[in-house]
């Protein structure tokens, strides 16, 4: 069972960002980070074409509870914020991902609505260890209109990056500046993870993808059908916007349907379903890190909420005071936030603790 140790609502300091960018449906321009030992969450937002750095308290607090499971945030202040040290961007960037190296630095990859990536090397204070690690430019040189780009790293190969593009219709696999190869998908891809667990030889080889109302499945080691090891069809004309893997190898996915589905990725599938468990389109999901069973879901209707997948049971959630810029879940340890576009910061510092009841379910 999970429970909420804290809830904490900071504010961006005007002065740092007066109005942030509006960015894409996508909720990808926030990352997390908490070493080991620390009472503060490292929060990276970008906006415009800058990415920036806040630290905001955890730190154990009674957390307060409303109606429906619903968790009432405690103030907090920001202790310090500052801009990356890093080359701008020419366009507004769309995502950002942060990842940890055996070496104990932090890689901080980015890339805008061309295609442009430029990925940096941190510190674990978050202080630039080389201003610029390495970049890649797009195949067409950023030519035509933008649109979301997304990015992931390999879990078992920091350089190894994918970069998804919307209105491209493509996935671009790199290898720090060199490119690999293309993904073409059917549809605008809209989400994408590598995956990881223990049902395929190499971690970094296995791609997922939503595009439009499909979970596409792609082997980066395969030539055969562009590469393409499975194709999952939704409800037609329901948009994926989310997809997200679990320690154990099962993968969610969630979008306009408002439903997030399990999949089984030893058969493909579907294991569980949270049947409209969310007000409005689902556009943010990441796995419990303490306990795979349990999944964090935002919606595009200023919430955010954890709940076991395997019996339908909701355990907490909270809201945003305006519509979602970014969310993102650490990726080693159960803390949560997102970014509004008011300009607030929700964290949540997520523990589990022994077996409760439980009386609230999500509709049918």
């Amino acid at each position: 069972m999970l429970e909420a140790k804290s809830l904490r609502k900071a504010t961006v300091p005007f002065s740092l960002i007066p109005y942030p960018s509006p960015g894409s449906i996508q909720p990808t321009r926030l990352a997390l980070h908490v070493s080991d030992g620390e009472s503060s969450c490292s929060a990276y937002i970008a906006s415009g074409s800058r990415v920036y750095k806040l630290q905001i308290p955890l730190g154990d607090s009674l957390v307060n509870r409303g109606k429906d499971s619903l968790l009432i945030p405690g103030h907090a202040e920001i202790r310090n914020s500052s801009v990356i040290n890093r080359c701008p961007h020419r366009s507004e960037i769309q995502s950002i991902v942060l990842t940890e190296t055996g070496t104990g630095c932090l890689i901080l990859g980015s890339v805008d609505s061309y295609g442009y990536l430029i990925v940096s090397k941190l510190d674990t204070s978050g202080k630039d260890v080389q201003s610029l690690t390495f970049s890649a430019s797009p195949q067409d040189s950023g030519v035509g209109e933008g649109s979301w780009a997304g990015l992931s790293f390999s879990p078992s190969q920091w350089s190894m990056v994918a970069v998804a593009r919307s209105f491209c219709r493509s996935i671009d696999i790199y290898e720090q500046e060199i490119h690999l190869r293309s993904l073409r998908t059917l549809w605008c891809p809209s989400s994408l993870t590598f995956l990881q667990n223990q049902f395929y030889g190499t971690e970094s080889s296995i791609l997922a993808v939503t595009e439009g109302c499909q979970l596409t499945i792609w082997d980066l080691r395969m030539k055969e059908n562009g590469g393409c090891l499975e194709r999952i069809c939704g409800s037609p004309g329901d948009i994926f916007y989310a997809v997200c893997a679990s320690s154990t190898g099962n993968i969610a996915v969630g979008g306009a349907d408002r439903t997030v589905t399990i999949y089984d990725p030893r058969r493909w599938s579907a294991i569980a379903r949270l049947v409209n468990c969310s007000k409005y389109e689902i556009t943010g999901l990441a796995f419990s890190s303490a306990d795979s069973d349990y999944i964090y879901v935002q919606g595009l209707d200023y919430e955010v909420f954890c709940g076991c997948w395997s019996d339908g049971n909701k355990v907490f959630s909270f809201r945003g005071d305006s519509s979602w810029l970014g969310f993102n879940k650490c990726p080693d340890r159960d803390v949560l936030g997102g970014w509004c576009d008011s300009g607030s910061i929700f964290v949540a510092d997520v523990e589990s603790k022994g077996s409760m009841d439980r009386t609230e379910t999500f509709p049918n």
